[in-house]
């Protein structure tokens, strides 16, 4: 349940709190109060996309707060699963947008939009102004019939997109292999003298580092054999430092002898002399393998060559090399047996075509049987929504095979008695549009887990009667789940269990969007002022005490 909203320095809203309850929390307020700003306010949270222009003038910053308390649970094992902290039964989703950039935070952890949009879709739903409008897509109606079905549909239909993407690629894959003999013939050719380069290479794996190391050392043999050399010089042979350190290790020895404080020192300067001897036969050794002639240095240039070559056509590195000899010998494999590779893969794709085909089908008949219980369902929540003679169907239709099965699926309604079934986009006027999106919700509800919902403006196009039926439904629906709703229609707004004003407020120097839970008496007036009346008259607010009366026995049916 969405427990509290706390905005600061949001376009209009300078800062804001509410504390939203169970039930029904119905906002209301002038047009241009701001409302549409709170909803919008909410969407960033839920991770949409964040403009620096939302900042309110003059403020560094703006702030938007999401606090839910998940008393079920259910969000803790997605929480954990993300890596992200849950304490208390408490998840706030919060959004701050400076100019240059915005971040988003899950109880105090730093994430992506994406993540917040990931959460917020367990935490609540939002149907907004134009939602309904998505009804006149026959996309939206295959989802929402899918939806409705849940896990029946849901594992036939991944199904279908996996083996329709595998028959996808192995029918463009057929495609691009089928070739007349004369190209065959010259590819195979190409193939086998590549092949052939290579093998022929027989390279090593890491034989270009060691080769290029070998072939560095001796074109630099000169200056580093100078180098050595000037170093044996210096530390071994005559006027070296072995030679001194030589030296040293008599007197020291011979010191230590008649003072046992030098043998520590002693045994040091030995172990030095042993190291540097050590060091002068390793050295030595070294510059004796320095000693090639030309012919050396000029092997290990052409098989640098050879190998930098093979890299520029087959990989930069000899590992590449290799993998790309192995896919040619499949190639190979494959050309000198075409006619029969051509089959297999041929026959593969039919078997594939053939699976496909049998799930389609086996999702077409799902959706037909789901079908039918979701006319029947929505047929009698647009009855209660006021439709007085309405004819719902959903029109399942063959079409080509896509990842989504093979069915056209199309809702189809009458709302005239005596009239054909029309395409919904061809009937439904605005206000009907809202009122089936409402029913659609209402079914789902009932089966999804989301504990909110937020309607802005979901009584566009209607008043009177259907705009009751309309209140009806949306007071029953807070019984199991808490809704909150943006409304004009006193209707609506007398079956709040919450009430919440929008308005603008002003010190003539500026403006700002202030929201306010309003009390018994301040419920009343502001129904009053929704019935269109002047002033608040005795009379005026009688009318809305009976308002709220209606709306009460409404409640306890």
């Amino acid at each position: 349940m969405l427990q509290s909203l706390h905005v600061k320095n949001l376009a209009l809203i300078e800062e804001s709190e509410i504390e939203f309850t169970p039930g029904l929390n119905i906002m209301t307020g002038e047009t241009g109060a701001g409302k549409s700003i709170l909803l919008g306010s909410i969407n960033l949270v839920l991770g949409a996309k964040a403009d620096k222009d939302l900042i309110r003038s003059g403020a560094e910053y703006a702030l938007v707060e999401l606090v839910f308390s998940d008393e079920s649970g259910r969000i803790k094992e997605k929480l954990e699963e993300m890596d992200l902290p849950y304490e208390d039964g408490t998840v706030m989703l919060t959004r701050k947008i400076q100019p240059a950039r915005s971040t988003g935070r899950i109880n105090g952890e730093t994430v992506t939009a994406k993540q917040l949009k990931e959460i917020s879709e367990l935490l609540l739903d939002i149907h907004g102004q134009h939602e309904h409008q998505s009804l006149l897509r026959k996309k939206k109606h295959q989802e929402i019939l899918d939806a409705f079905a849940g896990e029946k549909t849901a594992a036939l239909l991944s199904g279908v997109g996996e083996l329709y993407q595998e028959h996808r690629r192995l029918k463009n894959e057929i495609a691009g292999q089928e070739m007349d003999e004369a190209r065959r013939i010259r590819e195979l050719e190409i193939l086998r003298f590549e092949k052939n380069e290579i093998e022929e290479a027989a390279l090593s794996p890491g034989e270009d580092e060691e080769t290029e190391n070998r072939y560095r050392r001796m074109a630099n043999s000169k200056k580093i054999g100078e180098s050595a050399g000037t170093c044996y010089r210096y530390t071994g042979g005559e006027e070296g430092a072995a030679e001194y350190i030589g030296r040293a290790v008599k007197e020291l020895n011979s010191a230590a002898a008649l003072d046992e404080n030098l043998l520590g020192m002693s045994s040091q300067i030995t172990e030095i002399e042993s190291l540097l001897g050590d060091f002068n036969r390793e050295l030595s050794d070294y510059m004796e393998s320095m000693e090639f002639d030309g012919s050396e240095l000029i092997a290990v240039q052409e098989r640098l060559n050879l190998i930098n070559h093979l890299k520029e056509k087959y990989g930069n590195s000899i590992a590449d090399i290799l993998e790309y000899g192995e896919k040619l010998s499949e190639k190979i494999e494959i050309l000198e047996n075409y006619e029969s590779y051509m089959t297999q893969q041929k026959e593969k794709c039919a078997k594939l075509e053939s699976r496909l085909i049998t799930q389609c089908g086996e999702l077409s008949a799902v959706r037909k049987k789901e079908a039918e219980k979701l006319s029947e369902r929505l047929t009698k929540a647009l009855e209660e929504l006021n439709f007085l003679s309405v004819e719902f169907a959903i029109h399942i239709e063959k079409k080509e095979i896509g990842p989504d099965g093979c069915d056209d699926v199309e809702f189809m309604i009458s709302t005239n008695p005596g009239e054909p079934k029309k395409p919904l986009g061809m009937v439904a006027s605005g206000g009907e549009l809202s009122r089936i999106m409402l029913g659609i919700k209402t079914l789902f509800a009932a089966k999804d887990a989301v504990d909110t919902l937020i309607f802005d403006e979901i009584d566009a196009g209607i008043s009177g009667r259907t705009a009751w039926k309309v209140s009806e439904k949306l007071g029953r629906l807070s019984v199991t789940h808490q809704v909150i709703c943006i409304t004009h229609l006193p209707q609506i707004a007398a079956m709040a269990d919450t009430h919440f004003l929008i308005e603008k407020e002003t010190d003539g120097a500026s403006t700002a969007t202030g929201i306010h839970r309003l009390d018994g008496q301040g419920s009343l007036e502001e129904l009053a002022r929704l019935l269109g009346t002047d002033g608040l008259s005795g009379a005026a607010l009688s009318n809305a005490h009976e308002i709220k009366k209606q709306a009460s026995k409404i409640k306890q049916k």
